[in-house]
């Protein structure tokens, strides 16, 4: 399909849209959100383009789902044949299965909610654990999801960590992707066996006895949430003598205190992408997106 581009952001989402925009070539415009007394939301929208991009990032998601599917609603309405949401972060998709009874399948749900207003959806680094592909949520719609490990590895390697550095993966589910990263920058890396008690006490083992001494490692995860599963590392390598131990994160989600928990148990630098607004942004993930989305939208 062709003709114009325009991105429409939602609010908070300004600042990557342009960025993302500046690299398309398409107009960029903000969605207009009003909240009333009662907490119901009037949204406004410029004309949209026959293909238009709705920016938003979905980390705390409640307040922000009812207000992207009424700007999708009204790209729609207003005439826009083609609408692709572009969330970098992409929510609930940690609970895949009822875990206990009666607990609601959240990735089935909000896949359910998202497919009827969208063409395409594109994200970075879903947290995905027994569903292997996100199309495979997404069957009526193209769903993209995109990995970071590229821009994980640029940034290492602007660091010239040489021979000290090591990468190291929190759990057999990051392995792959630690691995991509590792094949990236050419540095050795390493997995943990990470067991959870809850959502700040984390366990992390490896199965040697190996020492670190005067290294530097790499704790590379694809979302710091509570940063309970850095801690752990952190502990673990400083006690077997690491030099220094530093976080590098697809996704952000931590809150000062936690950040003050993670550089307390002696992590020396955290460093994420902006797919998430955070005071640990390092890493725009702009380029990426607008390489995937150039291609797929035959730009």
């Amino acid at each position: 399909m062709s003709g114009a581009l325009s991105i429409a952001s939602m609010p908070d989402n300004e600042a990557p849209a342009d960025r993302l925009a500046g690299i398309l070539g398409a107009v960029h415009t903000q969605v207009d959100v009003t909240t009333f007394p009662d907490g119901e939301t009037k949204v406004r929208i410029a004309a949209p383009t026959p293909r238009s991009i709705l920016y938003c990032t979905l980390d705390h998601p409640n307040d922000k789902l009812a207000p992207l599917i009424l700007a999708a609603s009204a790209l729609r309405e207003g005439g826009a044949a083609e609408i692709t949401l572009v969330a970098p972060y992409l929510c609930y998709m940690r609970q895949d299965c009822a875990f206990h009874q009666g607990e609601a399948v959240s990735q089935k749900v909000i896949a359910k909610v998202l497919s009827p207003w969208f063409d395409r959806i594109v994200t970075i680094e879903p947290h995905l654990h027994r569903t292997r592909r996100l199309e495979l949520l997404f069957p009526g719609i193209r769903a993209q999801a995109l990995s970071a490990a590229s821009l994980l590895a640029e940034l290492i390697s602007g660091d010239d960590a040489g021979d000290s550095a090591i990468l190291a993966g929190p759990d057999v589910e990051a392995r792959a992707w630690t691995k991509a990263v590792a094949e990236k920058t050419r540095l050795p890396f390493l997995t943990l066996a990470k067991s959870r008690h809850g959502s700040r006490n984390v366990q992390v083992q490896l199965e040697n006895e190996r020492r670190f001494d005067s290294m530097n490692i790499y704790v590379i995860d694809d979302v710091i949430s509570t940063g309970g599963t850095v801690i752990a590392a952190a502990e673990l390598f400083r006690a077997r003598g690491a030099e220094s131990v530093e976080a590098i994160a697809v996704h952000a989600l931590c809150r000062d205190a936690d950040l003050d928990r993670i550089a307390a148990a002696g992590v020396r630098r955290i460093r994420s992408t902006d797919s998430i607004a955070h005071k640990t942004n390092a890493i725009a993930v702009a380029p990426l997106l607008g390489d995937a989305l150039s291609r797929e939208l035959d730009l």
